[in-house]
């Protein structure tokens, strides 16, 4: 609150300093003003920016005479004589093709021309920000070069650049000022969740290939920089307001509202604050893709094991002698959620110069907070989730020091489908279900004559409702520890007794009974970096080093922390030197990082590139560069211990697999005395899973031996012994070339290919453990003999497990951009991507490469910001091929999509706003690009801004 107190006390009080007031107006050779042009004192950080109609004031604590430096985006900059202070400043400024002197920094931690960049990369600036036709500059990425979007929500869009991202994307950094936005316990990016306001990008910077030699274990396969403004340069007060609508062939059309507000001032050329703030609500995609995942026809009328991909509480499933295998009835996914999207986020700094250099301490909180829905091995309805970050920075010209603490609360979020299969149990328990409907069948079948299917049908009625119609059926009695467990009326949709058993299920932590999922784990990371260009002459060096400490905190219901929680640390330190040859013609640029986990050896990454810039003017700059990455094995891929109700995911960190444990039923047949004589339960755990299961594929195999006729010894040829390695990194070795030009100032040509071989590809096996006896190939031996007999009455356990591949896995590709402008203002440009996974499946048949990416992909753009006077527009048109998607949660392919955006602006210099009309996919179907996610419908919006 004090805090609070003090960032008001500090916008709306009177504070008084020695400035000076200097005006101007900045036009271009036509006499036309220029909006957004910077204005800053040469040797001060004081500054302005441009209205829209190119008028300015500078408030500065400078004496005349001084000196301003004004530069504008496709402008060439100005240095004008500032010699008293009524002096009324006119600055023309003349157009200048951008495209040669764009700024990076993100692909070798040190300024350069993006021609120059020894990597492919892709940029955002303020101008993209603006005229983009996507609802959210975010959304807008979706047009660079490289860039795939895997949507889970309206609000939940992950980045997939070269492969091998599923919707949680963990071989993909996100920095927004320095800070990893990646989740504590998930360990990937939420989307925009935390990230940065339209209103406060001052540049977006996307390397899409390796990044470890510079940024660590988790840049593996691109990463993306958003860098806010500056308080002390673009001052001011800026909002905006956009109404729209989404249409969705299942969800209908729902409104879109998104609102933000964004407040800088500097009190002086020392001190300034700054403060954000965005709201936004909308319907979800619904997603209501009604496949079978256990294959046969949808729904239970002809397929008594049906279960729905979202549909949930039909993965509740059970062989009954003489009936088959039967699944109980689930919910949509639509009755299990609002199907609602919100999202808000503040962030609030203050910035402190207190010398004469450019040394600048940052103070700054980031907080997010926000209802969406995630896909991972479950569909999970994120509620009122949070995420929060704190940092401290110093920095200057040659170094910066920062540390941070990301912290993230689950709120009241729950998993779709334990809240499906308890609400099921919450009517009538699993084992009354299955006995009413076998015993229901069976009796139906031979009193009343009906047909397998019929008496399927009359089953499933009499199981869900009650309802026997010409015979007198009473539901099962079971009792559990002395308690009769339910036997009502499966709950309709809607009804008192659904709405309370759900609201009560998804309040509840345990899985046995509820949905609800706690999390309160964080990350503390600090990380510095220095250049010593004014201390090395010879060649420019650079040194930095980051450490960081995970604290895994979920009281049990993600990890096996139920006793407190997990943390662990890690650290990483690299050094780079740069340096120019052949009269500055040939840049070599060479790094290298070691890092070191706490669960794992350390790894080097070495990166090598170099720049040669040909031509009269240096604009035919050809680029090759290797890197080796390497990405550590998550939180999760550690620690987790999760039961999904068909599986169980189990983390390989060895002291997890003692962790993890559960108690499971024995079937009848194997408790008989007579026969194998087995316990009424067992316990299986962690050990289960890795050192005593079958590959699942070899089970499929020996279940279908047995559904064919085949004894279960003849069948047993089939199974072979799941022989599963402890998690280790994983490394990539990436090869890219490069061309990049500007030809006639005005034909943008960038090329580039890239060939990179995965070792110890980071993988997920599903094996099946057996409740009693040891895996082995040979039957003779009783203990052996007694896993069929397991596998047999189905007294197994489906374990999800993390490992390493040892099959070879590489990737290839290669991209051609090219932009120009072809009449007047007009810009057009036009991309190309084809990528291709090498992968022999022979290799290791259970491995899953979830490559996800499609082989080829086309985007075009045309556009004109001046197409008449304050009038502009944009267009963007994608095209993809068809893919295959693979993931823990659903298979599949992914069809084929072409997708039309656009929008139309006008600007209103006397009000200082603009307006715009947009929309996305535009005359086209809803399409998805997840698996099990809602397809992406139609979306327009309006939006006024003020002050951008």
């Amino acid at each position: 609150m004090r805090l609070y107190l003090l960032f008001l006390t500090l916008f709306f009080c009177g504070i008084s300093f020695a400035q000076n007031s200097i005006t101007g107006v900045v036009t271009d050779e036509n006499n036309q003003p220029i909006a957004g042009a910077n204005i800053t004192v040469v040797g001060a950080k004081e500054g302005a920016i441009t209205d829209f109609d190119g008028s300015f004031k500078l408030i500065t604590t400078q004496k005349p005479p001084f000196s301003i430096d004004v530069r504008a985006l496709g402008y060439v900059s100005s240095n004008v004589s500032v010699e008293s202070i009524t002096q009324k400043v006119k600055v023309q400024l003349n157009s200048e093709e951008t495209k040669l002197n764009e700024i990076v920094v993100s692909a070798s931690r040190a300024p350069e021309r993006v021609l120059q960049s020894p990597v492919t990369i892709e940029r955002m600036g303020i101008r993209e920000v603006k005229s983009t036709t996507a609802p959210t500059f975010y959304d807008g990425l979706e047009n660079l070069k490289e860039v795939q979007f895997n949507t889970s929500s309206i609000s939940f869009k992950t980045i997939n650049t070269r492969g091998f991202a599923s919707v949680g994307n963990t071989r993909f950094m996100q920095l927004v000022d320095g800070m990893d936005n990646s989740s504590p316990a998930l360990n990937f990016v939420l989307g925009n969740l935390i990230g940065l306001s339209d209103l406060d990008v001052a540049s977006v910077e996307l390397l899409p290939g390796a990044s470890s030699a510079l940024y660590g274990a988790n840049a593996f396969n691109g990463i993306l920089f958003m860098n806010s403004k500056s308080p002390f340069i673009n001052q001011g007060v800026s909002t905006y307001l956009k109404y729209g609508q989404t249409s969705q062939d299942v969800a209908g059309t729902n409104d879109y509202v998104d609102f933000g507000l964004r407040a800088a001032t500097a009190f002086s050329k020392h001190f300034a604050i700054k403060a954000n703030f965005n709201y936004m609500k909308a319907t979800e995609w619904i997603a209501a893709d009604q496949r079978s995942m256990t294959g046969g026809s949808i729904g239970h009328d002809g397929n008594q094991n049906y279960d729905g991909l979202n549909l949930y509480g039909d993965e509740a499933s059970v062989f009954i002698a003489n009936v088959g295998q039967v699944s109980r009835t689930g919910y949509r996914e639509q009755d299990l959620t609002d199907n609602k999207v919100h999202s808000a986020k503040a962030d609030f700094s203050m910035h402190f110069k207190p010398w004469v250099n450019d040394t600048e301490i940052i103070l700054q909180y980031k907080l997010g907070l926000g209802s969406t829905i995630y896909q991972g091995a479950n569909r999970y309805a994120l509620k009122d989730f949070f995420m929060s970050q704190i940092k401290l920075e110093v920095k200057g010209k040659n170094f910066f020091v920062r540390a941070y603490r990301s912290a993230e609360d689950a709120g009241d979020s729950y998993d779709m489908r334990f809240a499906g299969l308890n609400v099921n149990r919450a009517a009538k328990s699993d084992t009354n279900w299955f006995t009413d409907y076998g015993k229901s069948f069976q009796l139906s079948s031979a009193v009343l004559g009906l047909n397998a299917n019929d008496a399927a049908n009359y089953a499933r009625n009499f199981a869900d409702n009650n309802l026997s119609p010409g015979l007198p059926l009473v539901p099962n009695s079971n009792v559990t520890n002395g308690v009769l467990d339910p036997r009502g009326a499966r709950f309709a949709v809607g009804s008192p007794e659904y709405n309370s058993a759900l609201a009560s299920i998804v309040t509840n932590p345990d899985f046995t009974k509820g949905a609800k999922f706690i999390d309160h784990s964080k990350i503390y990371h600090a990380d510095a970096n220095y250049n010593f260009k004014e201390m090395i002459k010879f060649a420019e060096v650079q040194v930095g080093g980051s450490a960081r400490q995970y604290e895994m905190n979920s009281e049990g219901t993600i990890f096996t922390d139920y006793d407190g929680p997990i943390r662990y640390n890690e650290f990483g330190v690299y050094a780079q030197g740069s340096k120019l040859f052949l009269e500055d013609r040939l840049k070599l640029v060479a790094s290298v990082r070691y890092d070191k986990s706490q669960n794992f050896d350390g790894k080097v990454s070495p990166r090598v590139s170099f720049v040669y810039s040909a031509g009269a003017n240096k604009t035919h700059n050809f680029r090759a560069s290797y890197q080796t990455g390497f990405r550590n094995p998550t939180t999760q891929d550690q620690y987790i211990g999760l039961d999904l109700g068909p599986y169980a995911l189990i983390g390989s960190a060895p002291e997890n697999l003692d962790r993890y444990s559960e108690v499971l039923k024995v079937s009848a047949a194997a408790q008989d005395p007579a026969g194998l004589n087995q316990p009424a339960t067992v316990t299986m755990g962690g050990q289960n899973a890795y050192h005593n299961a079958y590959t699942k594929t070899s089970v499929d195999a020996f279940d279908q031996a047995v559904a064919a006729g085949s004894n279960k010894l003849a069948a047993g040829a089939k199974l072979q012994v799941a022989d599963i390695n402890l998690v280790k990194p994983e490394e990539v070795h990436a090869f890219e070339v490069g061309y990049r030009t500007v030809i006639n100032n005005d034909l943008s040509v960038d090329i580039n290919g890239y060939y990179n071989i995965y070792n110890n590809f980071l993988n997920t096996a599903r094996v099946v453990g057996p409740y009693y006896g040891t895996v082995g190939t040979d039957f003779a031996n009783p203990e052996t003999a007694k896993t069929l007999d397991a596998l047999s009455y189905r007294d197994r356990r489906v374990y999800q497990v993390y490992t390493n591949t040892e099959a070879d896995v590489s990737s290839l590709g290669f991209g051609v951009g090219l932009s120009k402008k072809v009449y007047k203002d007009f810009e057009v440009g036009v991309n190309y991507n084809y990528a291709q996974l090498d992968f022999d499946q022979a290799e290791d048949p259970g491995f899953v490469t979830g490559f996800n990416t499609p082989k080829h992909k086309v985007k075009g753009s045309i556009g004109n910001a001046k197409l008449f006077k304050n009038f502009g527009f944009n267009a963007n048109v994608r095209w993809n091929t068809e893919y295959l998607w693979q993931s823990s949660f659903a298979d599949g392919m992914i069809q084929e999509t072409t997708v039309f955006d656009a929008q139309v602006n006008y600007s209103i210099p006397k009000l200082k706003s603009i307006i715009k009309l947009g929309a996305t996919n535009i005359g086209g179907k809803d399409y998805i690009q997840v698996i099990g996610s809602g397809a992406v419908g139609q979306q327009w919006f309006a939006s006024l801004t003020i002050n951008p």
